[in-house]
């Protein structure tokens, strides 16, 4: 009875949404734009005659962040403001710390600013990757559109592969030189790779949503080239899929813009203060001290709170501060960068409603092309490519952020995270399942966070000509691949 009532409902639920993007789509053609003439299917037909659509298309409509409606509720506010208090409480903990052990009084902000250390430099290392991403895919889209005519549309699209693959090596190998050769600090790489991960993800989905309009268009259909503006527009607007145009809302608040950028910065501090407080003194020294599974157990279990705290701040800060900021700003109407993910009783919830922006550009161009490359069949094995691909660069970037190899958000994500993603499937509802998902939430978070900040400190206390006095295996390891991934906070106990 439960698998029926739970069939009908998902049925329902089907027919529910494709209600709701037809009912938009008349509402959005009962007013067109006077310059674009909108096309003769609506979306669900549009995605079903799309090659590679084997699902719903993205639709785009006006509607508030989630946390910005719950924001309405004074239940919900008084949250937040339990939030605002611990800050303070952290902030006056350190100044009486302060006063009491050194007799002055001060905020030890060491932390924030190693972290944003050679800032400027990361920026001007910025600019290239950004012009790099707005000139070359656009004009190499432009060459390749040209109408065929023999020799001369096979150079085009000759100099439109090789301007392709010189940005794509630009964007990928320039902020890595750059973080290499300079030593940059973690939150000046951290800008690098999500630059630089935004501009490859927004590059591909221009060119996948452009290129079938042009093909449309040598066959009598379509409107050719989209417009340079609109892909101006989409460079900076938050989301990673590309359309000609979007819902647009009619002023800029920017008292709200501020706020924003404020609530961001008040996270940056509070995540210094939890990692200094709570974090730095249990895991500076811990990589000198011999190795016991009872230490490790313990700091695994002390970094679970700093941990959870963690992902709650960069959740409020990147994925509603930020985005809602630049969408106030560029009067992004549809604000859906996430969904009530503390809800869900499943991780394959979890993973589809924490980030919606990445979740619809790998849904849409990993898992449905994937689906497209596979004739419609598979399902499990574009499902397991989504997640390997999602994994990989998961793990690139928390590399890339702090500067070693250390393949453990590799594990979680992909081995744990995608077996929990099969076991844990939508059907199982109920509080339990809720406790159960933010159970290990608290696990991995603390696992990841003890691992890493020992791993940070004993790359410090043991460097390769160090670990190569120490251990006469590792004599060549200074100059090889395996001596350069092995982890270092296996072997430092000096």
């Amino acid at each position: 009875m439960e698998a029926v009532k739970t069939q009908l409902l998902e049925q329902a639920q089907e027919q529910l949404m494709e209600l709701m993007d037809r009912a938009t789509w008349e509402a959005v053609k009962s007013y067109p734009q006077l310059d674009k003439p909108l096309p003769s299917t609506p979306p669900a037909s549009l995605s079903k005659t799309r090659g590679s659509s084997f699902g719903k298309r993205k639709v785009f409509i006006i509607r508030k962040s989630l946390l910005d409606e719950l924001m309405e509720v004074e239940h919900f506010r008084t949250i937040y403001h339990m939030f605002i208090a611990g800050l303070c409480v952290f902030i006056l903990s350190t100044l009486a710390i302060d006063v009491i052990d050194e007799g002055r009084l001060g905020l030890e902000l060491d932390l924030l600013i190693f972290s944003f250390g050679q800032l400027p430099l990361a920026l001007i290392t910025w600019f290239p990757m950004f012009l790099s991403t707005l000139l070359i895919p656009y004009q190499a889209l432009r060459l390749w559109a040209r109408p065929v005519a023999g020799r001369i549309w096979m150079l085009g699209a000759g100099l439109a592969c090789v301007l392709l693959a010189a940005h794509v090596a630009l964007v990928c190998l320039l902020p890595i030189h750059v973080a290499v050769e300079y030593q940059l600090p973690p939150a000046s790489r951290s800008v690098l790779v999500f630059e630089q991960v935004r501009f490859l993800m927004k590059s591909y989905s221009f060119l996948r949503e452009a290129v079938p309009g042009i093909l449309c268009t040598r066959g009598g259909k379509g409107s050719g080239a989209p417009s340079f503006s609109s892909y101006l527009y989409f460079l900076f607007c938050p989301t990673l899929i590309y359309r000609e145009t979007y819902p647009r809302t009619t002023s800029i608040r920017w008292n709200y813009v501020a706020k924003n950028f404020a609530q961001t910065l008040g996270c940056l501090l509070y995540a210094c203060f939890i990692l200094g407080r709570l974090c730095v003194p249990v895991f500076a020294n811990m990589s000198k001290e011999p190795f016991s599974t009872r230490a490790l157990v313990l700091s695994i279990l002390h970094a679970m709170v700093p941990g959870i705290f963690m992902l709650l701040l960069i959740f409020f800060a990147f994925l509603h501060c930020w985005l809602n900021a630049f969408a106030e700003m560029l009067r992004f109407g549809d604000r859906m960068f996430y969904r009530d993910w503390w809800n869900s009783t499943s991780f394959s919830n979890y993973y589809r409603t924490w980030n919606v922006v990445v979740h619809d550009w790998l849904y849409s161009y990993v898992y449905q092309d994937g689906l497209w490359v596979l004739g419609g069949r598979a399902r499990g094995a574009a499902m397991l490519g989504t997640f390997l691909i999602s994994a990989m660069v998961h793990e690139y970037i928390f590399c890339f952020v702090l500067g070693f190899f250390y393949p453990v958000m590799l594990m979680l994500f992909l081995g744990f995270g995608g077996l929990l993603n099969f076991a844990m499937n939508d059907r199982n509802t109920g509080p339990a399942w809720n406790v159960l998902m933010w159970t290990l939430l608290f696990l991995g978070q603390g696992l990841q966070v003890s691992l890493y900040c020992q791993e940070w400190y004993a790359q410090r206390h043991c460097p390769l000509s160090q670990v190569k006095e120490q251990n006469q295996e590792l004599a060549w390891g200074e100059t090889t691949f395996w001596g350069l991934v092995t982890p270092r906070s296996w072997s430092c106990h000096p």
